[in-house]
Protein backbone atom coordinates (compact mmCIF):
# COMPACT_ATOMS: atom_id res chain seq x y z
CA UNK A 1 0.00 0.00 0.00
CA UNK A 2 3.05 2.19 0.72
CA UNK A 3 5.46 1.32 -2.05
CA UNK A 4 5.99 4.13 -4.10
CA UNK A 5 4.30 6.73 -1.67
CA UNK A 6 7.06 9.89 0.29
CA UNK A 7 7.62 9.70 3.42
CA UNK A 8 9.56 12.96 5.17
CA UNK A 9 10.93 12.16 9.06
CA UNK A 10 12.19 15.15 10.95
CA UNK A 11 15.20 14.21 13.50
CA UNK A 12 15.74 11.13 11.25
CA UNK A 13 19.21 11.09 11.48
CA UNK A 14 19.08 9.12 14.73
CA UNK A 15 17.16 7.71 17.46
CA UNK A 16 13.17 7.36 17.34
CA UNK A 17 13.13 9.37 13.92
CA UNK A 18 15.60 6.77 12.63
CA UNK A 19 13.75 3.69 13.16
CA UNK A 20 10.93 5.04 11.61
CA UNK A 21 12.77 6.23 8.68
CA UNK A 22 14.00 2.34 8.46
CA UNK A 23 10.56 0.96 8.75
CA UNK A 24 9.35 3.36 5.96
CA UNK A 25 11.90 2.48 3.93
CA UNK A 26 11.07 -1.66 4.29
CA UNK A 27 7.75 -0.49 2.89
CA UNK A 28 9.27 0.80 -0.37
CA UNK A 29 8.62 4.52 0.24
CA UNK A 30 10.78 7.29 -0.69
CA UNK A 31 12.20 8.15 2.53
CA UNK A 32 13.72 11.72 3.53
CA UNK A 33 15.35 12.55 6.43
CA UNK A 34 16.21 15.45 8.32
CA UNK A 35 18.21 16.61 10.85
CA UNK A 36 21.82 16.72 12.22
CA UNK A 37 24.98 14.99 12.73
CA UNK A 38 28.38 13.58 11.46
CA UNK A 39 27.85 14.25 7.65
CA UNK A 40 30.03 10.89 6.85
CA UNK A 41 27.33 8.92 9.51
CA UNK A 42 24.47 10.64 7.89
CA UNK A 43 25.61 9.43 4.23
CA UNK A 44 26.31 6.00 5.42
CA UNK A 45 22.54 6.33 6.96
CA UNK A 46 21.02 7.60 4.19
CA UNK A 47 22.86 4.50 1.75
CA UNK A 48 21.36 1.90 4.17
CA UNK A 49 17.73 3.38 3.71
CA UNK A 50 18.78 3.71 -0.01
CA UNK A 51 19.28 -0.28 -0.01
CA UNK A 52 16.12 -1.16 1.80
CA UNK A 53 13.49 0.53 -0.30
CA UNK A 54 12.96 -0.34 -4.30
CA UNK A 55 12.42 4.01 -3.96
CA UNK A 56 15.01 6.64 -3.11
CA UNK A 57 16.06 7.91 0.02
CA UNK A 58 17.36 11.68 0.76
CA UNK A 59 18.47 14.02 3.72
CA UNK A 60 17.96 17.61 3.97
CA UNK A 61 19.34 19.17 6.65
CA UNK A 62 17.13 21.76 6.73
CA UNK A 63 17.40 23.83 10.46
CA UNK A 64 13.15 23.46 11.54
CA UNK A 65 13.81 26.69 13.89
CA UNK A 66 14.24 28.88 10.59
CA UNK A 67 11.18 29.22 8.61
CA UNK A 68 13.25 30.39 5.14
CA UNK A 69 15.56 27.37 5.63
CA UNK A 70 11.72 24.67 6.22
CA UNK A 71 10.51 26.65 2.60
CA UNK A 72 13.75 25.74 0.87
CA UNK A 73 13.45 21.85 1.84
CA UNK A 74 9.74 21.78 0.80
CA UNK A 75 11.21 23.67 -2.86
CA UNK A 76 13.90 20.70 -3.20
CA UNK A 77 11.16 18.56 -2.33
CA UNK A 78 8.94 19.96 -5.50
CA UNK A 79 11.95 19.38 -7.45
CA UNK A 80 12.17 15.29 -6.06
CA UNK A 81 9.50 13.91 -5.85
CA UNK A 82 5.60 14.05 -7.19
CA UNK A 83 4.30 14.26 -3.80
CA UNK A 84 4.59 14.30 -0.21
CA UNK A 85 2.47 11.64 1.26
CA UNK A 86 3.50 11.06 4.55
CA UNK A 87 4.72 13.51 7.01
CA UNK A 88 6.27 12.26 10.44
CA UNK A 89 7.30 15.76 12.72
CA UNK A 90 9.71 13.74 15.10
CA UNK A 91 12.64 16.25 15.63
CA UNK A 92 12.75 17.82 19.59
CA UNK A 93 15.52 19.80 21.61
CA UNK A 94 15.42 20.20 25.71
CA UNK A 95 16.58 21.91 28.26
CA UNK A 96 16.08 21.66 31.89
CA UNK A 97 16.19 24.56 34.13
CA UNK A 98 13.41 26.01 36.42
CA UNK A 99 10.90 28.24 35.29
CA UNK A 100 12.56 31.79 37.01
CA UNK A 101 15.85 30.46 35.77
CA UNK A 102 14.99 29.29 32.14
CA UNK A 103 17.03 30.94 29.68
CA UNK A 104 14.88 33.45 27.03
CA UNK A 105 16.88 31.80 24.10
CA UNK A 106 16.42 28.52 24.97
CA UNK A 107 12.73 28.93 25.19
CA UNK A 108 12.89 30.36 22.25
CA UNK A 109 14.68 27.54 20.52
CA UNK A 110 12.76 24.61 22.27
CA UNK A 111 9.64 26.69 20.75
CA UNK A 112 10.91 26.98 17.68
CA UNK A 113 11.89 23.65 16.57
CA UNK A 114 9.34 21.37 18.83
CA UNK A 115 6.06 23.67 18.12
CA UNK A 116 6.84 26.28 15.14
CA UNK A 117 8.63 23.73 13.61
CA UNK A 118 5.88 20.99 13.59
CA UNK A 119 3.52 24.19 12.37
CA UNK A 120 5.58 24.95 9.20
CA UNK A 121 6.06 21.53 7.99
CA UNK A 122 2.18 20.39 8.38
CA UNK A 123 1.60 23.73 7.10
CA UNK A 124 3.48 22.89 3.32
CA UNK A 125 2.58 19.78 3.49
CA UNK A 126 -0.96 19.98 3.57
CA UNK A 127 -1.51 21.31 0.31
CA UNK A 128 0.51 18.63 -1.08
CA UNK A 129 -1.78 15.79 0.16
CA UNK A 130 -4.78 17.50 -0.70
CA UNK A 131 -3.57 17.58 -4.32
CA UNK A 132 -2.84 13.64 -3.97
CA UNK A 133 -6.08 13.27 -2.25
CA UNK A 134 -4.18 11.30 0.48
CA UNK A 135 -1.76 12.08 3.68
CA UNK A 136 -0.76 11.00 7.04
CA UNK A 137 0.80 13.88 9.18
CA UNK A 138 2.13 12.03 12.32
CA UNK A 139 3.60 14.11 15.69
CA UNK A 140 6.08 12.27 17.52
CA UNK A 141 4.75 14.20 20.81
CA UNK A 142 5.51 13.30 24.56
CA UNK A 143 4.12 12.05 27.70
CA UNK A 144 5.09 15.22 28.47
CA UNK A 145 2.50 16.73 26.06
CA UNK A 146 -0.40 14.95 28.67
CA UNK A 147 1.52 15.66 32.23
CA UNK A 148 4.17 17.89 33.30
CA UNK A 149 7.75 17.65 35.03
CA UNK A 150 9.73 20.14 36.73
CA UNK A 151 12.32 21.69 35.17
CA UNK A 152 11.27 21.34 31.64
CA UNK A 153 8.80 24.11 30.78
CA UNK A 154 9.59 25.14 27.07
CA UNK A 155 9.25 21.07 26.64
CA UNK A 156 6.39 20.30 27.70
CA UNK A 157 4.83 23.75 26.65
CA UNK A 158 5.61 23.16 23.30
CA UNK A 159 4.19 19.41 23.29
CA UNK A 160 1.22 20.52 24.74
CA UNK A 161 1.08 22.95 22.22
CA UNK A 162 2.03 19.18 19.91
CA UNK A 163 -1.20 17.98 20.93
CA UNK A 164 -3.44 21.06 20.40
CA UNK A 165 -2.15 21.33 16.55
CA UNK A 166 -2.75 17.97 15.92
CA UNK A 167 -6.66 18.41 17.11
CA UNK A 168 -6.97 21.43 14.99
CA UNK A 169 -5.58 19.68 12.03
CA UNK A 170 -7.71 16.69 11.86
CA UNK A 171 -10.44 18.91 12.53
CA UNK A 172 -9.74 20.52 9.55
CA UNK A 173 -8.89 17.56 7.32
CA UNK A 174 -11.46 15.18 8.64
CA UNK A 175 -13.21 14.60 5.40
CA UNK A 176 -10.57 14.74 2.68
CA UNK A 177 -8.60 11.10 3.66
CA UNK A 178 -5.84 13.14 5.49
CA UNK A 179 -5.19 11.98 9.06
CA UNK A 180 -3.43 13.75 11.86
CA UNK A 181 -2.48 12.16 15.07
CA UNK A 182 -0.04 12.33 18.09
CA UNK A 183 2.18 9.48 19.05
CA UNK A 184 3.13 10.32 22.89
CA UNK A 185 6.33 7.87 24.25
CA UNK A 186 7.17 7.58 27.32
CA UNK A 187 10.71 6.92 28.44
CA UNK A 188 12.91 5.76 25.23
CA UNK A 189 16.84 5.40 24.76
CA UNK A 190 17.59 7.87 22.59
CA UNK A 191 20.39 10.84 22.79
CA UNK A 192 18.71 12.73 24.29
CA UNK A 193 17.10 10.42 27.36
CA UNK A 194 20.41 8.82 27.25
CA UNK A 195 21.91 12.26 28.22
CA UNK A 196 19.37 12.60 30.83
CA UNK A 197 20.57 9.60 32.48
CA UNK A 198 24.07 10.29 32.49
CA UNK A 199 23.09 13.28 33.80
CA UNK A 200 21.15 12.05 37.11
CA UNK A 201 24.07 9.23 37.31
CA UNK A 202 26.07 11.97 37.46
CA UNK A 203 24.55 13.84 39.91
CA UNK A 204 23.73 11.11 42.19
CA UNK A 205 26.86 9.82 41.81
CA UNK A 206 24.90 6.43 41.11
CA UNK A 207 26.13 3.97 37.99
CA UNK A 208 24.88 4.74 34.84
CA UNK A 209 22.92 1.65 34.82
CA UNK A 210 21.12 2.34 38.47
CA UNK A 211 20.07 6.00 36.74
CA UNK A 212 18.54 3.98 34.29
CA UNK A 213 16.49 2.04 36.80
CA UNK A 214 16.01 4.65 38.63
CA UNK A 215 14.74 6.86 35.84
CA UNK A 216 12.16 3.99 34.86
CA UNK A 217 10.58 3.38 38.17
CA UNK A 218 9.86 7.21 38.75
CA UNK A 219 7.97 7.22 35.76
CA UNK A 220 7.49 4.02 33.60
CA UNK A 221 5.05 1.32 35.30
CA UNK A 222 6.51 -1.63 33.08
CA UNK A 223 10.27 -0.83 34.04
CA UNK A 224 10.87 -0.95 30.49
CA UNK A 225 12.03 1.15 27.87
CA UNK A 226 9.58 2.16 24.72
CA UNK A 227 11.82 1.12 21.72
CA UNK A 228 12.27 2.74 18.35
CA UNK A 229 11.20 0.13 16.26
CA UNK A 230 7.96 0.02 18.46
CA UNK A 231 7.06 3.41 17.76
CA UNK A 232 8.11 2.94 14.18
CA UNK A 233 5.47 -0.11 13.58
CA UNK A 234 2.81 2.38 15.37
CA UNK A 235 3.82 4.98 12.60
CA UNK A 236 3.20 2.16 9.74
CA UNK A 237 0.03 0.98 11.37
CA UNK A 238 -1.59 4.76 10.92
CA UNK A 239 -0.89 4.75 7.70
CA UNK A 240 -2.83 1.47 6.62
CA UNK A 241 -6.73 1.47 5.41
CA UNK A 242 -7.16 0.38 9.40
CA UNK A 243 -6.32 3.43 10.75
CA UNK A 244 -7.97 5.03 8.47
CA UNK A 245 -11.08 6.58 10.88
CA UNK A 246 -8.02 7.55 13.60
CA UNK A 247 -7.42 11.05 13.18
CA UNK A 248 -6.38 13.65 16.03
CA UNK A 249 -6.04 10.91 18.44
CA UNK A 250 -3.44 11.53 21.08
CA UNK A 251 -1.62 7.74 21.42
CA UNK A 252 0.31 7.16 24.17
CA UNK A 253 3.06 4.14 23.95
CA UNK A 254 4.31 4.30 27.69
CA UNK A 255 4.29 1.79 29.78
CA UNK A 256 1.63 3.08 31.62
CA UNK A 257 3.40 6.56 32.49
CA UNK A 258 -0.29 8.52 32.02
CA UNK A 259 -2.38 6.09 33.67
CA UNK A 260 -3.55 8.39 36.45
Amino acid sequence: MLKGKTAIITGGTSGIGLGIARRFADANCNVVINGFGDLGEIKEITNDLSHRTSGNAYHHSANLASLDEVEDFFKTLGKLFKSVDILVNNAGIQHIAPVDEFPADKWEQVINVNLSGVFHMSRLALPLMRKAKWGRIINIASTHGIVASEGKAAYVASKHGVIGLTKVVALETAQENITCNAICPGWVITPLVQKQIEDRAKKNKMSVSDAQKDLLSEKQPSLQFVTPEQIAEYCNFLCTEGADQITGATLTMDGGWTII
